[in-house]
């Protein structure tokens, strides 16, 4: 069985050795890069299984890297966990709705990054058999992580992907917001439950006629259902 593949970009130089180091020595192939442009050059090359990404980055920063990243078919289902050492609730929600699968704050332990990575790519491989999900007129294509509504291919985040599959695995059953973010993003994360709400109404604007499939249950959370009917707790 071939190595993971990781790669860090990270322009301190100091952190990105200290990752390099202990990302080899789990075992890990590592790439890194000190800038964004060579960084994004890396992973279109090497197609790595998960990117370890500074947010603040000389020429291309971290956000840009990862919006580039999205649009492109190749690289849009590579996870990312963000690294920075900014920690404003808007930063996190930004990383998020541009797709990372998680986030860390500088100063970090690497236990805890290794920790991350691990779950990460857990939850990155835990396809089942199925080749396809439904609802509706909903379909999600699990080998090349895309969605059609109807005939059309809806150009979703890896996160808006991965909360659609969450959803609609457990057809009928409700989700609350930590079980979400649990199985999506890797574990709670006290007082970020409205990180859920951001991303329902974003993925319910790109599902379009079939939004409705998304439907909230009040004062629980949400689920997917054959039916499409909705009741609104004002999150969306």
């Amino acid at each position: 069985m071939s190595k993971q593949t990781v790669l860090v970009v990270e322009d301190e130089k100091d952190i990105r050795q200290l990752l390099v180091y202990s990302l080899e020595a789990e075992g890990f192939t590592v790439f890194s890069s000190g800038n964004g442009n060579e960084g994004l050059e890396l992973a279109r090359e090497k197609l790595p299984d998960i990117i370890l990404l500074d947010l603040m980055l000389p020429g291309l920063d971290g956000l840009q890297m990862s919006k580039i990243l999205q649009r492109n078919p190749q690289t849009a289902a590579i996870p990312i966990l963000m690294l920075t050492a900014k920690g404003e609730e808007i930063d996190r929600i930004v990383g998020f709705e541009l797709g990372a699968a998680d986030y860390v704050v500088k100063p970090f332990s690497v236990r805890e990054v290794l920790l991350r990575v691990r779950a990460i790519l857990r939850r990155h491989e835990a396809v089942s058999d199925a080749a396809a999900l439904r609802c509706g007129q909903i379909t999600l294509d699990l080998p090349t992580h895309t969605v059609k509504v109807r005939d059309t291919t809806v150009d979703l985040t890896m996160t808006e992907f991965r909360l659609l599959e969450n959803l609609v695995r457990h057809k009928e059953v409700v989700r609350t917001r930590e079980q979400l973010l649990d199985a999506v993003w890797g574990y709670s994360f006290e007082g970020y439950a409205r990180t859920v709400d951001t991303h329902i109404r974003r993925l319910r604007g790109k599902l379009g006629t079939e939004a409705d499939h998304v439907e909230t249950v009040w004062g629980m959370g949400y689920r997917a259902t054959e039916n499409q009917t909705y009741v609104s707790d004002g999150a969306s």
